[in-house]
């Protein structure tokens, strides 16, 4: 908090060594601060603004993604999405999907309007055409993939390096949930959530 004591003249250093008298330091330092705030705000709102938001949601798999949808933004949680099910050429096609940075660089609420279907692409996580033979396998910001473990494939999380284990037989891993969810949509969807540490 600024001092309301009379004081005399002090000079300030502002940038590249430019002085400048208090009563001017402290208007920009008031500028500067409210327009932090207003920043601060504005990236409140953006933040809150959830594709699901006001969706009337039938199918099972995608209330379930809309329920995941703040976590994942905010990233408290990432979830792994997989899909196995046909593409448009009648192909069918499986795949892992990063949905906090599929949210990130994908607009959802074609998703959850029902116009588009969510599918696994080559620069997701995995992908397999099953009719082609055409695998891929992408790192992406948020888990790296592990495919060459004697347990099988494994996801491990960029920012607190636990591994998720994707083998049905065995646990999830450690802050890791897998979920089976019926879908009408989908021939087969698994959600696998981990919670984010942060120290």
């Amino acid at each position: 908090k600024w001092s309301s004591r009379p004081t005399k003249r002090i000079d300030c250093i502002f940038s590249e060594g430019e002085k400048l008298p208090l009563r001017t330091f402290k208007a920009s330092c008031d500028f500067f601060q409210v327009k932090r705030n207003i920043s601060n705000r504005l990236s409140v709102v953006f933040s809150r603004t959830l594709a699901s938001a006001g969706k009337e949601l039938k199918d099972n798999f995608l209330k379930a993604l809309a329920e995941r949808e703040e976590a994942n933004r905010s990233g408290k949680m990432t979830s792994v999405i997989f899909i196995r099910d046909h593409n448009t050429l009648g192909q069918e096609v499986s795949g892992y999907i990063d949905y906090a940075h599929r949210l990130k660089t994908q607009d959802f609420e074609p998703y959850f309007s029902g116009k588009k279907r969510l599918m696994p692409a080559r620069s997701d996580l995995c992908y397999y055409n099953w009719k082609t033979q055409v695998s891929t396998s992408n790192s992406s910001p948020n888990f790296e993939v592990i495919y060459d473990d004697p347990n099988g494939l494994l996801f491990k999380n960029k920012r607190d390096k636990k591994i998720l284990n994707l083998d049905p037989l065995s646990g999830p891993g450690e802050d890791s949930n897998r979920t089976f969810l019926q879908s009408d949509i989908y021939i087969h969807v698994v959600i696998y959530d981990h919670n984010v540490r942060t120290v």
